[in-house]
């Protein structure tokens, strides 16, 4: 598993939107499984779960991606999970941490 979080100002759906076609432009076997989006009294939460195959060693790993926002403020909270081979030694070929650099590059380039 790898996580990456971080707090940035700004509006969540721009921020969302952004992080979101950077992630699918990120590879080609790139996908949104599934997205939920919620707001109550002032704030908003939005969740994503992205999916990419990997050739390499015939796996997938998924990204969950979760926005929280309070005002301008937004939580960014990005966790890879999978990609690995193994039943008791997990080892992921740095999948995991592929997934959550994606997010890190995004919002560096959105000057975050």
């Amino acid at each position: 598993m790898s996580k990456f979080e971080k707090t940035v100002k700004g509006d969540i759906q721009e921020i969302s939107g952004k992080l979101d076609e950077d992630i699918l432009n990120s590879a080609f076997s790139m996908s949104l499984v599934d997205q939920s989006y919620d707001s109550y009294g002032g704030c908003s939460l939005i969740v994503k779960v992205y999916d990419k195959y990997y050739m390499r060693n015939s796996s997938r790993a998924s990204l969950t991606l979760t926005l929280f926002s309070k005002g301008d403020d937004v939580f960014i909270s990005a966790i890879g999970s999978g990609g690995g081979t193994g039943a008791l030694i997990r080892f992921d070929w740095g999948a995991e941490d592929n997934m959550t650099s994606i997010i890190e590059d995004s919002l560096y380039k959105m000057g975050y």
